[in-house]
């Protein structure tokens, strides 16, 4: 028997804001246990929300990116339920009326693109973080009221690899947006993964199981697929899958039971008393939507379509928000657009990658890096030469001078070459009887005589070409 997997996924996005969702207590990653708090978060008596308003806005730009209809009336309510990590007892979220609803992203797979629906995307805030130890556990308040958004897909997808590319999807363009930082290593941005298994042909679902917080994309796929593989053997030799929370082992690379569920939690949702309802004013959605900026596959069109790059490139640039937009400040020096990309993602990301640096620490100047891809264009320096040159800008060095300093300014002048040539050949006489009989590599050698009489200042291509002229008249 063969098995189809189905899988939706859950994130749960930290919004990039200053202050918390129902606070003014800061959001900061890193700083010293419970020194982020304030006493709305902590849960005290008497202390009221108040909506954080650019957590609104960010959660209005993440539900235009993924094409979902947008609710403009804000409500929340209450999540109730017992844990140590919600000090006020109940969590505030969006049950009724999410913020965003109905959309879709489109991602690459093996079979071409496909749109993976969202269901819903919803504002809430984060619980605070748990330590353990075997002497007990501590808990650290800074995260509680961070403001979420929560992403919750259909059961769209079919493998891993569609699952990690949604998750990937859904990362890029929340960092493009400016929604999040989305770095999953520090858990601001963390997935909830669905899986079940149907046989093929089979319209109804398996039962599900829930694995959580998987804190990268690799984990994403290499979670569903060992999930995967554990309920195919259990049903291939008699077993029965129970609905259960499970994380996922690096170590083994095995998920492992958290929690078996004997059916769905009732959190006895009801609105939120100390939040009245929001009507937002359609006039501030749409400058909101009409500022997003320019998005990745808008981006990855621009890319291949304007500045004629492959699928490949335009994909690895569009991959990296600070990448592309270096390679942009490029192309306003430099409209070479393919030598600007093969520089950027091959010289520049090979330096920055030896040295350990990120996007944010790059010591080319983008203008030093266009002026030297002109100068490569115009056959004032060979590609050989730019290699020498590039390593002197990263420096922080001017390429007009470095250029001037090494001497490496190419004779493009054809008169001078000329004279030079005719030198040359004078002094080779065998290598022209040697082209008369066919030999075409004595062209080659009388081009490196010729590289070697100017020291490397000679335009390759245009002595390659005066040689030839001039062979043919002797």
């Amino acid at each position: 028997m063969s098995f189809e997997t189905v899988i939706g996924i859950e994130i749960h996005c930290e919004l990039k804001t200053a202050t918390k969702m129902f606070s003014g207590a800061p959001v900061s990653f890193g700083k010293e246990a419970n020194s982020c708090v304030n006493e709305i978060d902590l849960g005290h008596p008497g202390c009221l929300p108040a909506v954080n308003e650019k957590a609104v806005e960010l959660a209005i730009r993440a539900c235009t990116a993924t094409h979902c209809e947008i609710d403009p009336l804000i409500t929340f309510d209450r999540k109730n339920y017992y844990y140590s990590d919600l000090p006020k007892g109940f969590q505030i979220t969006q049950q009724f009326h999410p913020i965003g609803s109905n959309g879709y992203v489109e991602i690459d797979t093996e079979n071409g693109p496909k749109k993976v629906r969202i269901n819903r995307i919803h504002m809430e805030e984060d619980t605070a973080k748990q330590f353990h130890y075997a002497s007990g556990t501590l808990i650290d308040f800074n995260r509680a009221g961070t403001p979420l958004i929560e992403i919750v897909s259909e059961a769209d997808m079919r493998n891993g690899k569609e699952a990690a590319a949604y998750v990937e999807k859904l990362r890029t363009l929340l960092y493009y947006l400016g929604v999040s930082d989305v770095r999953m290593e520090e858990g601001s941005m963390r997935c909830d993964v669905n899986v079940s298994i149907r046989p093929h042909g089979y319209e109804g679902y398996g039962v599900k199981v829930e694995i959580k917080n998987l804190n990268s994309i690799s984990n994403v796929q290499k979670a569903i697929e060992a999930e995967v593989a554990r309920q195919s053997d259990l049903i291939l030799h008699g077993g029965v899958v129970e609905q259960a929370t499970l994380r996922y082992d690096e170590a083994s690379r095995k998920t492992v039971m958290m929690r078996k569920k004997e059916g769905s939690i009732d959190y006895k949702y009801f609105p939120e008393p100390n939040i009245f309802p929001i009507q937002l004013e359609e006039a501030w959605i749409r400058s909101i939507q009409e500022h997003l900026g320019e998005l990745p596959d808008a981006r990855k069109k621009r890319y291949m379509e304007v500045c004629g790059l492959s699928e490949k490139d335009a994909n690895q640039l569009v991959a990296s928000k600070e990448v592309s937009e270096f390679y942009d400040e490029v192309c306003t020096y430099s409209k070479e657009y393919k030598l600007n990309a093969n520089w950027v993602l091959t010289e520049l990301l090979a330096v920055l990658n030896k040295e350990n640096l990120t996007m944010a620490q790059n010591p080319c100047r983008a203008d030093y890096l266009g002026e030297m891809i002109l100068m490569i264009k115009n056959g004032e320096i060979s590609g050989k030469q730019a290699k020498i040159v590039f390593e002197e800008i990263i420096k922080g060095k001017d390429p007009k001078q470095v250029v001037e300093e090494k001497g490496m300014k190419q004779m493009s002048d054809a008169g001078a070459l000329l004279s030079l040539i005719q030198t040359v050949l004078d002094q080779n006489p065998q290598s022209i009887e040697d082209f008369k009989n066919g030999k075409d590599r004595a062209v080659g050698y009388l081009v490196g005589q010729v590289m070697k009489a100017s020291r490397g200042q000679a335009n390759p291509a245009m002595t390659n070409q005066l040689i030839q002229e001039e062979l043919k008249k002797r």
